[in-house]
């Protein structure tokens, strides 16, 4: 059985959207405001590594591709295959790219290969806590205070989505990397 974990970089409180400068959020960019320390990049790339496909919803697919297959940093994620959570994304361009249903992630993690990572996607990333289907919590937490924007976390949920630390590392910039895994 695959797993399924979400990866964010995310303000103290709980914004996800535009870290790297897309353009028409208020926020545009808020991860270049903290001074760089090389070592929260490493652990992006263990990612990539441990990786065995990327799951995603339509808007960050409409956002991914066009950029990713252009650049280095982004090979390994490239190279997997890739599945899109959509009802308008249709005829998807990106190498080894299919569309699915919510409804096929469940079979997604039935079948052999790495854990299936997810990467941005707010709105899939709170339908998959709200199912139960998420395994395990990535957070790279910055410290800064954004005062509004979209977050990761389910805000209509039924039931609470306890969670358990099981690893934390603190850069030197200030940025935390947070693991968590639910609790079962």
């Amino acid at each position: 059985m695959r797993s399924i974990v979400t990866t964010h970089f995310i303000s103290l409180d709980g914004v996800a959207e535009a870290p790297g400068g897309e353009p028409g959020y208020r926020h545009s960019g808020w991860t270049s405001d903290i001074e760089s320390d090389p070592a929260v990049y490493e652990a992006k790339g263990r990612e990539q590594e441990e990786a065995g496909a990327m799951l995603m919803g339509g808007r960050t697919y409409e956002a991914f591709a066009p950029i990713w297959p252009e650049m280095d940093y982004f090979a390994r994620w490239n190279s997997l295959p890739k599945y899109v959570v959509s009802s308008t994304v249709t005829d998807p361009q990106w190498h080894d790219t299919t569309v699915i249903s919510f409804a096929d992630v469940a079979g997604l993690k039935e079948g052999d290969g790495g854990p299936i990572y997810v990467q941005g996607s707010m709105a899939l990333t709170q339908s998959l806590l709200k199912a139960g289907l998420v395994d395990e919590v990535r957070l790279t937490v910055f410290p800064v205070i954004l005062g509004s924007g979209r977050g990761p976390f389910p805000t209509d949920a039924l039931d609470q989505v306890r969670l358990t630390l099981a690893d934390s590392t603190t850069y030197s910039n200030g940025v935390q990397y947070q693991v968590y895994r639910p609790r079962r």
